[in-house]
């Protein structure tokens, strides 16, 4: 239905053109919009797009009033495109200016080169004239001195002189014509600056005319540029008025959306209270027909009065129930339903602790499982490795003795005097599981004991560097036959070993090194002979290091059946 008396639909003014496309698309577009006189007088309910005469927009949706500028955006792309074009045609003319005035720049630099070649060209004539009158009395002089020598005898030491002179003429000659020849140079390029120079002249005052053409132009284009700027800061003078009006009355809008939710908040309060007005009668006439209840009344109320003796009857029991209430305090009516919920609180508290007990005992279970299973693995990896001990350093000290001992932490190294053996008290292991203990106090370490052969037993710390390394090779020896590994990696281990006890060790490696693989690093050329393969580091003459490898034979020494 339209929204106001006598609006009319947009579509009923598209004229066809034959594309059906282009009809469906501005049926779809337009199908919406009206017509109207004014947008006051619209229906509230109306949800498209009204249009006035005048250009005034205004689409209840996004609640937007517009004011097309008269001649509608034809207008606003027509001077748009006009602006375009006479900012095109200034750049043509400036473009032109600047050309012209390049022109003239180039025309005065050649009259200046003009004038610069002229007045060299006269210094050269000048120079050419005096070289000329300068020939010319040469010229004379020498036919004064000719006619001299002709009005003389040909004898004697004149002949030799006129040969002279005459020598001096032809060179005389010679130049006068080579002057010549550079005094018709210069005049041939004098006339040409001069035709060049008249040319130039000739063209200056068209350059003249051209420049102040260009000039006139800039300024007529300057008063149409002011012109337009003056018509486009009016118009967006109008669009500021426009858009302030419109945010005027945005601004209204939202203060009347702000009276009008202040208006609805009041009229809640005012119903909320009205509510609690009605519950609290409710209440009262309830709290009234219990009491009349409780005390045998009537819950309406009686139209003769009680009787004096019930009345102070009333008020003392009355007075006695208000005392009792005071004496009981505030009364908190959601006590029981918070004693309940604190009640399933100590329950829900009292299962987890129930389950945390249960977890606790089953932890406690597991460390001590755990405990024992690394107290049995450490007592055997211990004992095995004790065992393979004693024999390895039976093989590396010939003749000597070396021992694994467990020993509490707290017991500090043991006194060994002279090649007393230690006493059982300070080094006995635990036999029992309540001797070995599982509190935090029943901590053991391993004390290495090491007696070479013709001496007495001694402190790790006092043995010689080869003899510390023995014992460190002994002890991972010991460990790898306990608990072997796949291969070792040996860095400088037999560094501190004389030869004797690199041919121990060696003997020793190669004994084990069908069980696992070696990799030693090592600067013995001893050890370096008993290798399988060698890998180093070599760098040539040209400073490049490259890695180098080499395979050497198995070396089959001969198997003593006593060692075996």
């Amino acid at each position: 239905a339209p929204p106001a008396p006598g609006a009319e639909l947009l579509t009923t003014h598209v004229r066809a053109t034959g594309d059906e496309a282009a009809q469906r698309l501005a049926a779809a577009v337009l199908h919406d919009v009206w017509i109207v006189e004014s947008v006051d007088g619209l229906d509230p309910h109306f949800s498209g797009v009204a249009v006035t005469k005048d250009g005034r927009v205004w689409s209840p949706t996004t609640r937007e009033l517009r004011q097309v500028s008269p001649g509608g955006a034809d207008r606003v792309l027509a001077e748009r495109n006009r602006r375009d074009a006479l900012v095109k045609q200034v750049d043509t003319a400036a473009q032109a200016e600047r050309a012209a005035l390049a022109e003239v720049e180039r025309a005065q630099a050649k009259v200046a080169e003009a004038d610069a070649a002229r007045d060299a060209i006269d210094r050269e004539a000048r120079a050419a004239a005096r070289a000329r009158d300068e020939a010319a009395e040469a010229e004379r002089h020498a036919r004064w001195v000719i006619q001299q020598r002709r009005s003389a005898p040909d004898e004697g030491p004149s002949a030799e002189r006129r040969a002279q002179i005459e020598s001096a003429i032809k060179t005389e000659q010679r130049l006068a014509e080579r002057a010549e020849r550079e005094r018709q140079e210069r005049a041939r390029r004098l006339e040409h600056e001069r035709r060049r120079l008249a040319r130039d002249e000739a063209l200056k005052p068209v350059a003249d005319r051209l420049a102040q053409a260009l000039r006139n132009t800039g300024e007529v284009i300057r008063t149409r540029v002011e012109v337009l700027e003056a018509e486009l800061a009016a118009d967006r003078a109008a669009g500021d008025k426009l858009t302030s009006e419109l945010r005027e009355c945005a601004a209204e809008e939202s203060r009347v959306h702000a009276r009008l939710k202040q208006r609805g908040e009041e009229v809640t309060r005012g119903e909320v209270k009205a509510q609690q007005t009605r519950d609290q009668a409710t209440a009262a006439n309830a709290e009234l027909d219990r009491l009349a209840t409780k005390l045998g009344l009537e819950p309406e109320p009686s139209e003769e009065p009680l009787p004096q003796q019930e009345r102070a009857t009333l008020d003392t029991r009355i007075e006695r129930l208000m005392r009792r209430r005071d004496q009981l305090g505030p009364v908190n009516p959601l006590a029981q339903d918070e004693y309940k919920e604190a009640l399933e609180h100590v329950e829900e508290l009292e299962r987890q602790r129930q389950d945390l007990e249960t977890a606790l005992r089953e932890l406690a279970q597991l460390i001590r499982d755990t405990d024992r299973r690394i107290k049995e693995a450490f007592e055997e990896t211990f004992a095995a490795a004790a065992k393979n001990f004693e024999e390895v350093v039976q093989h590396l000290f010939p003749g000597g003795r070396g021992n694994l001992r467990l020993v509490r932490e707290d017991a500090g190294p043991r006194p060994v005097l002279g090649g007393a053996e230690p006493e059982e008290a300070t080094n006995q292991e635990p036999d029992d599981e309540e001797n070995a203990g599982d509190g935090p106090d029943d901590k053991l370490g391993v004390e290495i004991e090491i007696t070479p052969a013709g001496k007495s037993t001694k402190r790790l710390t006092l043995l010689s560097g080869g003899e510390k390394s023995m014992t460190a090779l002994a002890f991972l020896f010991a460990v790898f036959l306990a608990r072997p590994c796949p291969f070792y990696i040996l860095d400088e281990v037999e560094a501190a070993l004389d030869d004797l006890n690199i041919d121990r060790f060696l003997k020793v490696l190669r004994s084990f090194s069908g069980r696992a693989q070696f990799i030693v690093v090592t600067h013995q050329k001893r050890t370096m002979e008993a290798a399988d393969s060698l890998y180093g580091v070599s760098m040539a003459g040209n400073g490049v290091s490259k890695v180098i490898s080499r395979k050497l034979p198995r070396v089959v020494e001969p198997v003593d059946e006593a060692a075996a």
